[in-house]
């Protein structure tokens, strides 16, 4: 197989990112730029990011997730803690989260630190999700090797049967991750690969400071 995509072109030429104008926070910019596309393509999964840990086997992997709350503090999603990226997670909390917004031309990478989040954090968020989400969880063995689908949908149909009319637990392996930021980097395509680049980063006394870098 020999694809040659060497002509795939496309001028990026809808906005600007200027190093004066942006806030001092990084995490209101972050604000900002997800408003924006939430109102402006609102068809889009905007809070779909994915996320990069290096694995028990020593390589990086990525994958998408869905992120679940933002704060000042940090980027919460949920997960298997007994999956893959949840095991990685917990050997080295190092992670590195991006979102890309193509219509809006943008990129976010944000470096940090993951943790669990308070179980009652878990909890609450787990009572929120419809029924057959929370079944979900129960029934998959998050990143092991399955038989059949099959299989899988048999114990959802036990499972179905078990809870009629009770409520469903939250799995003690099920629950959250916040990411706590130490380097943010904001990223507007611009013409010419010409593109604006500017990066928060904590220094040692925890205060964010902002630079441009070169596309």
């Amino acid at each position: 197989m020999d694809a040659d995509l060497s002509n795939y072109r496309r001028s990026y030429e809808k906005n600007e990112l200027s190093l004066s104008k942006s806030p001092e926070n990084p995490f209101e910019l972050f604000r900002d730029w997800f408003l924006e596309v939430d109102e402006h393509f609102p068809e889009d999964e905007n809070n779909a990011m994915t996320i990069s840990t290096l694995g028990l086997d020593g390589f990086p992997k990525n994958r998408v997730v869905l992120l679940k709350r933002y704060t000042y503090e940090g980027f919460i999603f949920y997960t298997n803690y007994n999956s893959e990226k949840g095991r990685a997670i917990q050997a080295n909390p190092n992670v590195c989260l991006s979102f890309f917004w193509h219509g809006a031309e943008r990129q976010i990478i944000i470096k940090g630190k993951a943790e669990k989040i308070a179980e009652n954090l878990s909890d609450g968020y787990f009572e929120s999700r419809p029924r057959g989400s929370q079944l979900g969880a129960l029934v998959s063995k998050q990143s092991e090797v399955v038989e059949s689908r099959a299989v899988l949908e048999n114990k959802l149909k036990r499972l179905e049967e078990q809870f009629v009319n009770k409520d469903i637990p939250r799995p003690d392996f099920w629950g959250g991750f916040m990411v706590k930021p130490i380097e943010f980097e904001f990223w507007q395509g611009r013409a010419n690969r010409l593109h604006d680049r500017i990066r928060y980063k904590l220094d040692n006394e925890y205060n964010w400071v902002k630079t441009r870098l070169s596309p």
